[in-house]
């Protein structure tokens, strides 16, 4: 299963090799999310056929460019060992009405794999991680999708790294999100 960022995405900044593990690590989360795929085959199915590596993507020949696979592998693990504690804290700056089951599966993975990296790994700037994933987002999403990965990335960096600013990346912390009837933010 090959989920690629939608055609035509420009808004997006190039992508580092940090970046491109998010951007893979969300991909696998929702391939394992869908799947019900196991840990360790949809790494290695990434890591051997996907990072790096040009893949004939339908009528395109599509190149994922190159990772930091133990970022990558990072990601993906610390997300899967921790979403007893990960959900939780991004439930709590959801809507009330909006359990995470109800979220769009890909923006679920995006808002799993930012949070696991703002609880878990302090070394990496709140705004880094945040800006990251609002451009993953952006990625898949043509409407307001990334607003929500925003807002919510932005309360949890709020609450778990007190003392740390962002007044580097803009935010939407003043705009109300809101999800629709079909998991999407507006």
């Amino acid at each position: 299963m090959t989920l690629a960022p939608r055609p035509g995405t420009t808004d997006a900044k190039p992508a580092n090799k940090r970046g491109m593990a998010r951007l893979a690590a969300v991909q696998a989360l929702y391939q394992m999310d869908l799947t019900g795929a196991r840990l360790m085959e949809v790494a290695a199915e990434f890591e051997n056929t996907r990072l790096g590596r040009e893949v004939d993507a339908d009528t395109d020949t599509a190149i994922y460019r190159a990772a930091d696979a133990a970022w990558f592998r990072a990601i993906l693990s610390g997300v899967v060992k921790d979403q007893k504690r990960i959900d939780p804290v991004i439930q709590k700056h959801l809507p009330a009405e909006w359990p995470l089951s109800r979220i769009e599966t890909l923006l679920r993975a995006i808002l799993r794999a930012g949070a696991w990296e703002l609880l878990s790994k302090p070394d990496v700037p709140p705004a880094v991680v945040i800006s990251e994933y609002v451009d993953v987002a952006k990625a898949f999403f043509e409407e307001d999708e990334h607003k929500l990965v925003n807002a919510v990335l932005d309360r949890i960096a709020r609450q778990h790294r007190v003392g740390e600013t962002r007044d580097d990346v803009p935010s939407i912390r003043d705009e109300a999100v809101q999800v629709s009837g079909d998991g999407e933010a507006t």
